[in-house]
C-alpha cells in the first residue's frame, strides 16, 4: 500500500485540515473517510467554499422549501443551511476532538465577511454562532483585522473557540496572539475554566506570494542588467515562506513569555500557527510547496483537498522545516526594501487585507442572490 504522507506529517507534530465542507461531503461518508483513513484531523470553511457547496446543489432544496414555509428570510434559510452542515460536520470530528483532548477535531465557521470593520457586530455574531451552533469542537473565525483584534479578545474572553483569518503580517499575527492571551487573563480574572478554549491563527500563504510576484513581474520589465535581474527572480515564490517561517520564531517567544506561562499553568492551550490558503497558484512551483517547506510541531496545514490529494501523494516530508533557513527568510524579508528591489511589504500585506475581505464578500454576497433566486423557484404558485 502506498504511503499516506498525510499521517508521517502527523507524527512530527503538524495537524492536517482540510478547507473544504459540503452537505455531499457529510452525507456520502467521505468526509468520515477522509478523518479515518486520510487523516484529517478539522474542517475549515469559508463563504466562498459555501457559495459553491449550495449553489446549484439540490441536496438543500428541501430546507430551504421548509424555511420558505416557516417564513424565514434568505439570510435565516442561509444560516439554517450552514449551521445544519457545520453541526454535522462536528458531529463526525468530535471523536478526533475527544481522542486528542481536545487539540483537533474542530470545524470553523466565519462570521459575515461584511462585518470584518466593525467590532461589535462581529462580537454579537461570533457568539450568537457559537450559542447556536452549540458544539465544543465548533471554532468561530474571526478576521485578523484591526477592528477584528478587540473582538478576539471578548470572544475569547466569553469562552469561544476562535480560528483568526486573514492574517499576512507578521505584525497582525502577534496581534492575534496577544488578543487570544488577554481574552484568557480575563477569563482567569473572572474565575472561569481556560483549559477547554482553543485557537488556530491563519497564516495567508500563496496569495502574498502571487502578490509579491505579479510585484516583481512589472519590475522585470526592460531590466537588461543580468545582475539585478537575477536578484529579482530569486524573491520570486520565497516571501510567503520566509514570512510564515519568521511568523513561527514570534510564536516560540509569546509561548517562553511569563504572561504565557502563566496561563499554561491554569490549563491554558497555545494558539497554532495555522498555514492557509495553501493551493499553489503558480505551476511553476511544487503543487506541495506550502506544506512541505513548513512542517513543524504545534502547527496546523489547512489544505483543499486536490492539495491534500498531492501531499498524501507525494509530500516530501522532513522535520521541523518551519525551522530551517529561519537567518535567510529574515535576510530575504529585509532585501524587499532594498533600493534594487523596492517592495513595499507593508503596503502589499495592507493590500492583502482588503482584498481578502473583499474575496469573501463578493462569494457571500452571490451565495445570498442564489438564495433569493431559489427561493422565488421553489415558492409554492
Amino acid at each position: 500500500m502506498a504511503t499516506n504522507h498525510i499521517k508521517e506529517i502527523e507524527k512530527l507534530g503538524q495537524s492536517i485540515w482540510m478547507d473544504n465542507l459540503s452537505r455531499t461531503l457529510i452525507e456520502s461518508g467521505e468526509l468520515e473517510r477522509l478523518m479515518t483513513e486520510t487523516g484529517i484531523h478539522g474542517i475549515t470553511s469559508n463563504p466562498t467554499i459555501f457559495n459553491k457547496a449550495i449553489q446549484g446543489n439540490d441536496r438543500y432544496d428541501a430546507d430551504i422549501e421548509k424555511g420558505i414555509r416557516d417564513g424565514k428570510s434568505a439570510s435565516e434559510i442561509y444560516e439554517s443551511l450552514i449551521f445544519e452542515d457545520i453541526r454535522n460536520a462536528c458531529d463526525i470530528l468530535k471523536p478526533i476532538y475527544d481522542e486528542t483532548g481536545g487539540l483537533d477535531g474542530y470545524v470553523s465557521i466565519e462570521v459575515s465577511p461584511t462585518l470584518a470593520r466593525d467590532t461589535e457586530k462581529t462580537i454579537a455574531e461570533a457568539l450568537r454562532y457559537n450559542q447556536a451552533i452549540a458544539r465544543p469542537n465548533v471554532m468561530i473565525k474571526i478576521p485578523g483585522t484591526p477592528e477584528g483584534i478587540p473582538a478576539i479578545e471578548k470572544a475569547i474572553s466569553e469562552g469561544v473557540n476562535v480560528n483568526v483569518t486573514l492574517l499576512f503580517s507578521v505584525k497582525s499575527y502577534t496581534d492575534a496572539a496577544w488578543a487570544y492571551i488577554r481574552g484568557l487573563e480575563k477569563r482567569v480574572e473572572a474565575g472561569e475554566d481556560i483549559s477547554k478554549i482553543a485557537s488556530v491563527a491563519s497564516f495567508f500563504l500563496s496569495r502574498i506570494d502571487t502578490k509579491i510576484d505579479d510585484a516583481i513581474d512589472e519590475k522585470l520589465h526592460g531590466v537588461t542588467d543580468l545582475n539585478l535581474k537575477a536578484e529579482l527572480e530569486l524573491v520570486k515564490g520565497k516571501v510567503a515562506i520566509a514570512n510564515a517561517k519568521i511568523a513561527y520564531q514570534e510564536y516560540k517567544k509569546i509561548i517562553q513569555s511569563d504572561r504565557w506561562k502563566a496561563l499554561a499553568t491554569k490549563g491554558a492551550n497555545p494558539q497554532r500557527l495555522l498555514w492557509a490558503s495553501t493551493s499553489t497558484k503558480n505551476p511553476e512551483y511544487s503543487d506541495v510547496m506550502y506544506v512541505d517547506e513548513l512542517i513543524g510541531p504545534n502547527t496546523v496545514n489547512t489544505m483543499p483537498p486536490n492539495t491534500i490529494e498531492a501531499c498524501a501523494d507525494h509530500c516530501h516530508v522532513g522535520a521541523n522545516r518551519v525551522e530551517t533557513d529561519v537567518d535567510e527568510a529574515y535576510t530575504l524579508i529585509e532585501n524587499l526594501s532594498a533600493p534594487e528591489i523596492a517592495i513595499d511589504i507593508d503596503r502589499i500585506m495592507d493590500e492583502l487585507i482588503e482584498e481578502g475581505i473583499d474575496k469573501f464578500v463578493e462569494p457571500f454576497n452571490s451565495l445570498m442572490d442564489a438564495i433569493e433566486t431559489k427561493m422565488k423557484q421553489l415558492s409554492p404558485a
